[in-house]
């Protein structure tokens, strides 16, 4: 696999589902990678679990990230995942800044022990029939740590590195974005480096790469309510692709239904409220968007709203705000 230039989808808690991946898959991300899956769920096979692994066929290479503190609770996961067909790489969950996860020594609780951290990953490449493993971080937990993070990452036989741009206790504060820490790991590492925080534009892009010299980049919270954003970059613009925006949001929705059924209708209020950022009559269009539970009502409003709300803005804040459940 060719690292240089790559562009990611994070994985989001809630968002960067099935369908939504198809989606991103079109614009160009060159990985996707699942939602953040708990080693212990895998192990016990919980149905939901099983769903979140599937993948759709246009997704390749794809990710399956999981998370854990318990070495043989870890191989037993990557056990159950040796027999499911189309993972690429087994993403290791080094960030995640949820206290219900990282205050039980999970996500980016790890950080706080490097040695645990390089265990788990030298168990996963060990155990793993995936081409592929690599591991997400953040920059510390309660303070910095880059410089200590990367020389214990050169023990682990990893492939590539993700890093967020932020401790733990940062969570996701636009202020406190540090891209000069992901240079500092980059220098130190000989695998490739991904950069992951703020990221919302193609300019944002080309400012990171230049900044720390990664490898490539990790998008998030800007893809949610522009998925195009993986094309814009490759394109080198800030420009809308030529789509309609109607067809897209109608894809999606479909594609959720067709995955989680009537659920996925009341699943796919929170994607419509960030597709219809920036256009006029938004705020009216998502408060009727709650109230409604019929596939049928919910598409034809689909039509409807995003026929006749024009775009009011092109350079708009990110909508988006995760709840500390993603990495």
């Amino acid at each position: 696999m060719d690292f240089n230039n790559i562009l990611m989808l994070a994985p989001l808690a809630g968002y960067t589902d099935l369908p939504f991946r198809s989606v991103v898959k079109q614009f160009g991300a060159d990985i996707t990678v699942s939602e953040m899956i708990s080693s212990h769920a895998l192990v016990y096979s919980n149905e939901k679990t099983l769903k979140m692994i599937e993948k759709s066929p246009d997704e390749k290479p794809y990710a399956v990230q999981i998370s854990g503190s318990k070495i043989e609770i870890i191989k037993q996961a990557i056990e159950k995942l040796n027999l499911v067909d189309g993972i690429d790489i087994i993403d290791f969950n080094c960030g995640c800044p949820a206290p219900k996860v990282a205050n039980h020594g999970n996500g980016s609780g790890l950080l706080k022990n490097l040695p645990l951290l390089v265990k788990l990953l030298n168990t996963i490449k060990e155990t793993s029939n995936k081409p592929y493993s690599s591991v997400k971080v953040r920059l510390g937990f309660d303070q910095k740590i880059p410089l200590e993070i990367a020389h214990a990452l050169k023990d682990a036989n990893i492939d590539y590195v993700v890093v967020h741009g932020r401790t733990r206790t940062d969570g996701y504060k636009k202020d406190k974005i540090d891209y000069e820490s992901i240079a500092k790991i980059k220098s130190i590492l000989s695998i490739p480096v991904i950069a992951n925080g703020e990221i919302t534009d193609y300019q944002v892009a080309q400012k990171v790469l230049n900044e720390t010299g990664a490898n490539g980049l990790m998008i998030g919270r800007a893809a949610i309510s522009s998925p195009w954003i993986f094309w814009q970059i490759k394109n080198k613009t800030n420009e809308i692709p030529p789509i309609v925006k109607k067809e897209l949001v109608l894809k999606h929705f479909d594609a959720m239904v067709k995955f989680y059924g009537d659920r996925g209708v009341i699943m796919f209020r929170k994607n419509l409220h960030a597709y219809a950022k920036g256009h006029s009559e938004a705020t009216q269009y998502r408060d009727q968007v709650n109230r409604i539970t019929d596939k049928n009502i919910m598409r034809q409003g689909i039509q409807d709203f995003f026929s006749t709300n024009a775009l009011i803005e092109q350079d708009f804040p990110q909508l988006v705000t995760l709840n500390k459940k993603s990495s």
